[in-house]
């Protein structure tokens, strides 16, 4: 049994009871959660992104993740629901000039403030270390405290002036109820994007066959308008073809009338009943006529023999 040598052994060593639960500091979660990329595990450095659930990431790591998705990696669980750079939002956080961060600690021997946050709150001014609930906006990236969106109501961003919705506000760092409901808003989401591009698809489908459609029907009409075009020319044009022909005609009606008829010019002078004088002008006339003898050889002819 043991106990030798005189050891008094006392109840909790011999009896096992049950384990006592292990209690978290809250200031260490606090600090991991606000200063520390869910991710990586790395000090938050801009640029700095926030998923659908809240959680704060460097953007390196997100892309690092995506490019990388091994199933080594115990901390990818965390960052399972990223898909694509889409689905993460870069934040505009506004630096508090209260922080010095390593500036005033250069020989390493002064004690740093981790409750002393890096960003606040544009318009209240709290400080960003989860004391305060914070919450940003998807439309924007602009990040605020919650208190500050409770006081000043309004529809449009405080600092950028972009219109959100209910929908667009997700909180950093929630509690698991909030996280329950920004994944059924993340679902819901992404079930609607889903519906819309299916819808988009038939209707691009449609427009661009109705396209092809009056690009066809368009072939016809135009050769149509082109041979009206060519059939019917500038009225300007028809005038002048019209006037043209309209001389042309009178022209020709004019001569038809003015010309003696070709019986007239076919008649032969001999037997006309003029004088001979006259007649004898006229190469039909006898005296112009000449005999064989009298003609030259052809070979000898020449005008200047006359």
């Amino acid at each position: 049994m043991g106990c030798d040598g005189g050891t008094i052994p006392k109840r909790h060593e011999l009896v096992k009871g049950p384990k006592k639960v292990e209690k978290v500091d809250k200031d260490a979660e606090l600090v991991a959660q606000w200063n520390y990329c869910t991710l990586s595990q790395e000090i938050l450095r801009r640029p700095i992104v926030a998923c659908e659930l809240g959680r704060l990431y460097n953007k390196d790591a997100v892309i690092e993740f995506l490019l990388d998705k091994s199933a080594e990696k115990a901390l990818g669980k965390a960052a399972s629901h990223i898909r694509s750079i889409k689905n993460v939002t870069e934040l505009r956080l506004s630096d508090n000039p209260a922080w010095e961060g390593d500036k005033g600690n250069t020989k390493g021997d002064k004690h740093d403030d981790l409750q002393r946050a890096r960003f606040i709150c544009p318009v209240v001014g709290l400080e960003m270390n989860g004391r305060h609930r914070f919450c940003f906006l998807r439309c924007c990236g602009c990040v605020f405290s919650e208190r500050a969106l409770k006081e000043i109501k309004a529809e449009v961003c405080h600092t950028c002036g972009a219109a959100f919705q209910e929908d667009d506000v997700i909180v950093l760092n929630g509690t698991k109820e909030d996280v329950e409901l920004l994944k059924k808003r993340m679902e819901e989401r992404r079930l609607r994007a889903k519906l819309e591009k299916k819808t988009k698809k038939p209707k691009a489908a449609e427009c661009a066959s109705k396209a092809g459609v009056t690009d066809d029907s368009a072939g016809p009409s135009k050769v149509k308008a082109a041979k009206s075009e060519e059939a019917d020319p500038d009225p300007r044009e028809k005038k002048s073809t019209l006037v043209s022909k309209g001389t042309a005609a009178n022209g020709n009606a004019s001569g038809k009338a003015g010309k003696p008829p070709c019986g007239a010019l076919k008649r032969s002078i001999a037997d006309s009943e003029e004088s001979e004088t006259y007649k004898s002008i006229f190469t039909s006339h006898s005296s112009a006529k000449r005999s064989k003898e009298e003609s030259a050889h052809w070979v000898t002819h020449t005008s200047y023999c006359f």
